[in-house]
């Protein structure tokens, strides 16, 4: 990463947008193509799967996590786990996603959760609220890598006028303060426009407190 990550060194974010914090272009090439090898490892060790909605649908996007716990659903609900759903550990997190979470939000307080979602061409994520956690006082940060992902940022409760950007390959968001539990989503993923990826799609980290 470009930015220093000592005390005082954090980087201006690029935009605000209804309290999200863009950090557009943060991470350069060799450093997304090696978090991206950081990610391979991590799905070696607890491969990407498709959750179950408690709707009974399953989920288009698939995923896997790393740290303490793991996000999970099923017909039971939404919720953290401890363990992949083959009852192995999750792997820890890797050490190039903790040093931007430091660069971002804190020296001191790790986050206990990175979640990976993996978007083909034809996935996309509705409007939601990351509310499982238990302190909503600690952001969530959010990391793209490969194509590009049109996020829509709505409001507080359903319903009512939204604001979309394309998020691209090595911008960060981080989702604090009044846009805590504000509504978003990825609505479509422009297929072909990164070459991260070899085979293209999009990656999606967020790293959050759960505890």
């Amino acid at each position: 990463m470009a930015h220093a990550t000592r005390p005082g060194d954090r980087p201006e974010p690029t935009q605000f947008l209804r309290g999200f914090e863009i950090y557009a272009g943060l991470l350069g090439p060799e450093e997304q193509a090696a978090l991206v090898d950081d990610i391979r490892e991590v799905v070696r060790a607890a491969p990407l799967f498709s959750p179950m909605t408690p709707y009974g649908k399953p989920m288009r996007v698939r995923m896997t996590s790393a740290g303490r716990y793991g996000w999970y659903s099923d017909r039971s609900g939404y919720r953290y786990m401890p363990h992949h759903p083959s009852g192995s550990g999750w792997p820890a997190i890797p050490e190039r996603i903790l040093a931007i979470w430091r660069a971002l939000v804190s020296q001191d307080r790790q986050p206990d959760c990175c979640l990976v979602n993996f978007y083909d061409d034809s996935a996309k994520m509705g409007m939601h609220q990351d509310r499982d956690e238990a302190d909503f006082d600690w952001p969530v940060l959010s990391l793209s890598l490969g194509d590009e992902g049109l996020f829509r940022i709505g409001n507080t409760s359903r319903g009512g006028k939204t604001e979309s950007l394309w998020i691209r390959s090595g911008d960060v968001v981080v989702m604090g303060g009044d846009a805590r539990l504000t509504y978003h989503g990825i609505d479509r993923i422009r297929a072909g426009s990164s070459t991260l990826l070899p085979k293209g799609g999009r990656i999606n980290l967020t790293l959050r407190v759960v505890d």
